[in-house]
């Protein structure tokens, strides 16, 4: 990715009376449960906050077709693309807002998913998942994405998988972004092409001469009781949302963070005004329920046991949102036993304590963990703490804990 190095400047944003600053993070920052449960306050007055947070979330685009169409000219390689290459990359499709016809075409296997017109068509509906495109005459002609390209998916009800009801805030573990980016001939293929499937490297633009570090696509549902984001609790919901919206996504604004040396440019300001309410929808999002029959309950109860007393899990895991960040904690890589080359990238060089949430929910939510994805199972991430940690755990115990894990 390129990205613009000229003058920026701190963006401040009022919600509710407070203000959330890009640059200051501390315990008594905006960004605590407190402050959440405010403004979800201050948005049950005002429900259109929250209506107007979903349009950004879904269809904002933050002015970005000017790097995504104009520098990269991805639109070109889009026009070519057949809808079975879109869906190996994991894109997905909202079948909502598919006419009745097309939709049961769908669901029968009964739309030609070698023909490129269709995957222009799609997008022409607004039908494809953090997509945005204008069509004329059957070309796409321009295109930019939104935050929903990797924090949406479906739920599989039209096509398992591929099409069916929007899910806002489950990250698209599917998605390739990588393969994406190296579809743009303006872009090198490498590192983008070998990152894989729900991997993204937030960092790799502003770090060129290292190797790249890919993570985990995170969740943006959940928010709500979680004071940092980011896996290295850099600082708040909204400073990440500017971080992404501009340096990632190439939207329109201006961001500066001298902590980790980045000032980026890039006028005029398409994003600031739009943060209270894309806020508020994020933390409108409720982390799923586990289903049930998708684990043991009798084991999962023997396992929460397990997890507060033996395992010694809930040292750091504390509270309902399983997490010491709300205590102002955070964790060395030595400490936890994790790669520390992504963390040497951020703000704090340091890991938070992920919260638990939505662990386990297929076939949309079924791992890969920790921020590398380097623990491809639940039973893989007991594992490296029994290792790390030196537990000792039974062959029982470590199946019960597995299952407890699965209910959060």
């Amino acid at each position: 990715m390129k990205t613009f190095s000229r003058a920026g400047k701190v963006q401040s944003i009022a919600v509710a009376g407070l203000v959330i600053s890009s640059m200051a993070c501390g315990p008594d920052n905006p960004g605590a449960p407190g402050f959440a449960d405010s403004l979800m306050a201050a948005a049950a007055m005002n429900p259109s906050l929250i209506e107007q947070g979903r349009e950004v979330f879904r269809f904002d685009t933050f002015g970005n077709e000017t790097f995504w169409s104009d520098t990269a000219a991805l639109h070109v390689k889009v026009n070519a693309l057949k809808p079975q290459d879109a869906i190996a990359v994991g894109l997905k499709i909202d079948a909502d807002v598919l006419p009745a016809e097309l939709r049961q075409k769908l669901m029968n296997g009964e739309v030609d998913l070698t023909n490129p017109a269709n995957t222009v068509a799609l997008i022409g509906l607004n039908a494809v998942l953090g997509v945005k495109g204008q069509v004329e005459n059957g070309t796409l002609v321009r295109i930019g994405i939104t935050c929903a390209l990797c924090h949406s998916t479906v739920d599989g009800s039209v096509v398992p998988n591929v099409a069916g009801s929007r899910l806002d805030g489950w990250p698209n573990r599917d998605l390739n972004v990588g393969a994406i980016i190296a579809l743009s001939d303006a872009l090198p293929d490498a590192p983008y092409n070998t990152w894989g499937p729900g991997m993204y490297d937030p960092r790799y633009n502003f770090n060129t001469d290292k190797p790249s570090v890919p993570v985990v696509l995170p969740p943006a549902f959940g928010l709500r009781h979680v004071k940092k984001e980011t896996y290295t609790g850099d600082d708040v919901v909204s400073y990440w949302n500017a971080y992404v919206g501009i340096t990632q996504m190439h939207g329109h604004g201006f961001f500066s963070d001298p902590r980790i040396n980045v000032n980026v440019s890039n006028p005029p300001d398409m994003i600031s005004e739009k943060l209270p309410a894309l806020l508020a929808y994020q933390l409108s999002l409720d982390a799923p329920e586990a289903r049930s029959g998708t684990y043991n309950a009798a084991a999962a109860s023997r396992g929460k046991v397990v997890f507060n007393t033996v395992a010694g899990c809930a040292r750091c895991h504390l509270g309902s949102a399983y997490t010491d960040v709300n205590a102002n904690k955070l964790h060395s890589p030595e400490e936890v036993g994790q790669n520390g080359e992504y963390a040497t990238r951020s703000v704090t060089k340091l890991y938070r304590t992920t919260p638990l949430r939505g662990l386990w929910n297929p076939p949309q939510l079924d791992g890969p963990y920790f921020h590398d994805g380097h623990a491809k199972t639940l039973a893989a991430v007991v594992d490296h703490y029994v290792t790390h940690f030196g537990l000792n755990l039974t062959t029982q115990q470590k199946t019960d804990l597995v299952e407890f894990l699965k209910t959060l």
